[in-house]
């Protein structure tokens, strides 16, 4: 499917975060009322994109979601943009190849206050709590500012 324009342009319904990171990726997914966001697996590289692209619609499949939100790097660092142009293409390529609509979200905290929050907690893992911050910022923005333009 495509990127859609805006993340408010995701169905309603259970979906599905990711924090993209060139070693692996946090996955994460919500409740069909986008109540409850659960961090829900780290997914190791594959050698190739299209084995990557193949797990994701796997767990599309299996996790029975209606959309994908992709954390978007966008601070200002020279390196944050090099990582949002990987980010960038390496999501739109994913859309190509998904069965359900993808859209990009800022994700410019979820990496640092993950990191706070598994040091205090201990149990979950850093990129798949990641991925649970991005979903549950947009979900908050999703509910504060339904018409917003955010994304």
């Amino acid at each position: 499917m495509a990127v859609l324009s805006s993340a408010f342009d995701l169905p309603p319904g259970r979906l599905l975060a990711l924090d993209l990171g060139k070693a692996r990726h946090g996955v994460a997914v919500c409740d069909e009322t986008n109540t409850l966001v659960t961090p829900l697996a780290v997914v190791l590289r594959h050698d190739t994109r299209a084995a990557d692209f193949a797990e994701m619609q796997a767990l599309v499949n299996r996790e029975r979601v209606m959309g994908v939100l992709v954390g978007l790097p966008v601070q200002e660092s020279g390196q944050a943009e090099g990582q949002a142009r990987w980010v960038l293409r390496y999501g739109r390529r994913l859309a190509g190849t998904l069965t359900v609509p993808v859209a990009f979200w800022d994700e410019s905290l979820s990496s640092h206050d993950a990191a706070v929050l598994v040091r205090s907690r201990g149990r979950e893992s850093l990129d798949a709590v990641a991925a649970a911050l991005i979903l549950q910022d947009f979900l908050e923005a999703r509910r504060v500012h339904p018409n917003s333009e955010h994304s």
